[in-house]
């Protein structure tokens, strides 16, 4: 019977203990690292998207611009990479801040020496990491720094950093290809879409992060171009030959030296046509310039052959008898709904120009050169296919001239597009601001490629003007050669359009029509209200007494005896 008690005493004594030791566990202060972050034992959601995707036991991540002791959410981000620890390991990327002087107008000037007369154009260094030190890293976390805008170079510098480090990280040198590396963009700036693509987002919560699995053959292209158009974007038809480089099937590099297709990227030159015929004439004239300089139907690279299709996007406007010509002039017509411009007044110029975007949506092409159509190409440039999304010319200040693009079909694209269309509005009312809103890192063509009809003096004796030799493409502004008799540039008769005048490049877009067979010649035809609309700014011209007298040229143009109907 004396054994009960002392039984019960130990139970007692036990379940004291245990209590005890419970309650002092709990006060037991949590892990600390680095005197600053505290243990979170939940895997981010961001973590398991990757899991889902990655094949590696070994898991290592490079941070990019994540710092507690700057910003206290920040914190966040090291809590839950040291909950993954043992499966994770990271590092931080150190690199030097851009200096804050530094403006977007010096990433990307008005002009550049193109010809090297003064010397080679240099663009100023945007400092980047020591790579050998990172080259283990598979997944990238980073920050994009907010407040400052859409052209602030620490963000286009924070942009550069992760693009280069995936790169740098992914690249497999015994097999000359790449291991998948991952990027992940926490906080609610989201990355540069000129960098990182829709297409390769594998995942995106709102204003939280973004996953991506960047295709790193195209990003490598573009981290090896400048970091602005202070130079002159590298062709890589010569150099590297990125666009044109073996795709491999897998991306491991135990099976790469085996197993890989040759991937024949599909190319187009593209124009729009809409809202009215005016441009018919333009669009033929454009087609047939563009064979004329192609003299073989396929482009040849490194023993492959590759063929450039014409597209042309109409809408109803244009009608049965214009598409005929337009397909007769080699263009392939796909018809489109024309694309409202929120931000524009009815009955203007740009109420439907956003139209344009619907090149995005073609996307059984890999790239796609589109010219408007009151361009005529003088130069082959099928070359300029090898170059990344988006290039261009330059227009002025710091924005591109979206008369010549190279680009890249997307469907998330043209999405993305679409709905920045509601919330951005266009620096100059038209398509070209508003595409200079959303990519605001492009790559600076030659101004030979897309020579814009304009002179900075007016010109009073046309036999004295300049145009560049060995041009590419001319655009003809102001108003267009089939718009005025063949015997001069009607832009003379009017004296506000003295600074589009040229009856050089006049001559050279008649001379491109004077190869074109006759059919395609009729859709260049005068009709009545054309032939007076230019005798009303010939009558003006003279009673204004305007002093290149071209309004006393005397008229030889056929087309006035048979007019168009």
């Amino acid at each position: 019977m004396a054994s009960k008690p002392s039984s019960l005493i130990f139970l007692i004594l036990v379940f004291v203990s245990i209590t005890l030791t419970l309650f002092v566990l709990s006060m037991k202060p949590k892990r600390v690292t680095n005197n600053i972050f505290q243990l979170d034992k939940r895997k981010p959601t961001w973590f398991n998207v990757i899991e889902k995707n990655i094949d590696y036991k070994r898991i290592k991540v490079g941070v990019v611009n994540i710092n507690p002791r700057l910003d206290f959410d920040d914190i966040s981000v090291y809590e839950q990479l040291e909950a993954l620890y043992p499966q994770v390991e990271y590092v931080s990327i150190d690199f030097d801040h851009v200096d804050e002087n530094l403006k977007w107008k010096d990433l990307f000037p008005t002009w550049i020496d193109e010809d090297e007369k003064y010397g080679h154009p240099k663009c100023i260094d945007l400092p980047m990491p020591i790579w050998e030190s990172y080259r283990d890293v598979n997944v990238i976390v980073a920050k994009v720094p907010c407040g400052k805008g859409n052209k602030d170079v620490f963000m286009l510098q924070v942009n550069l950093v992760v693009a280069n480090l995936a790169v740098e990280s992914g690249w497999v040198m015994e097999f000359d290809s790449y291991e998948p590396v991952y990027v992940v963009f926490v906080g609610s700036c989201s990355p540069m879409v000129d960098i990182f693509r829709c297409d390769d987002l594998l995942f995106h919560e709102s204003n939280e992060f973004w996953v991506y699995k960047p295709d790193l053959v195209s990003l490598r292209q573009k981290m090896l171009m400048p970091f602005g158009t202070c130079q002159l974007a590298p062709s890589y038809a010569e150099k590297g030959n990125e666009v044109w480089r073996v795709s491999y099937i897998s991306q491991s590099p135990t099976t790469l030296k085996y197993n890989y297709t040759i991937h024949v990227p599909k190319l187009a030159y593209v124009t729009v046509l809409h809202s009215s015929e005016a441009y018919v004439c333009g669009a033929i004239a454009l087609a047939q310039s563009i064979l004329r300089t192609n003299k073989n139907d396929t482009l040849q690279f490194s023993n492959i052959s590759y063929t450039r299709d014409l597209i042309l996007l109409a809408d109803k406007s244009i009608g049965h008898k214009s598409i005929k010509g337009l397909k007769s002039a080699g263009w392939k017509i796909k018809r489109i709904q024309r694309i409202v411009n929120p931000f524009a007044q009815k009955g203007t110029y740009n109420e439907w120009n956003y139209s344009k975007l619907r090149i995005w949506q073609l996307t059984m092409y890999d790239k796609i050169i589109f010219l408007d159509s009151d361009l005529l190409v003088l130069k082959n440039i099928d070359h300029f296919f090898s170059y990344p999304q988006l290039s261009a010319a330059p227009n002025d200040f710091t924005l591109f001239n979206s008369g010549l693009m190279v680009i890249e079909p997307s469907m998330c694209m043209f999405e993305e597009l679409m709905n920045t269309t509601l919330n951005v509005k266009s620096c100059n009312g038209g398509d070209q601001g508003f595409l200079n809103e959303v990519f605001t890192w492009w790559h600076r063509l030659p101004t030979k490629v897309n020579y814009l009809k304009s002179f900075e003096v007016n010109n009073n004796n046309n036999n004295n003007e300049v145009i560049l030799e060995d041009l590419y493409v001319m655009r003809y502004l102001g108003l267009k050669p089939w718009m005025c008799y063949r015997d001069y540039d009607c832009n003379w008769d009017m004296k506000e359009l003295h600074v589009f005048a040229s009856d050089l490049a006049h001559k050279m877009w008649w001379k491109v029509y004077d190869t074109m067979p006759q059919e395609l010649q009729g859709y260049c035809g005068l009709t009545q209200k054309m032939d007076d609309r230019i005798m009303q700014r010939r009558k003006r011209a003279r009673n204004a007494n305007l002093t290149d007298e071209h309004w006393n040229i005397e008229i030889k143009d056929h087309r006035r005896k048979h007019y168009r109907s």
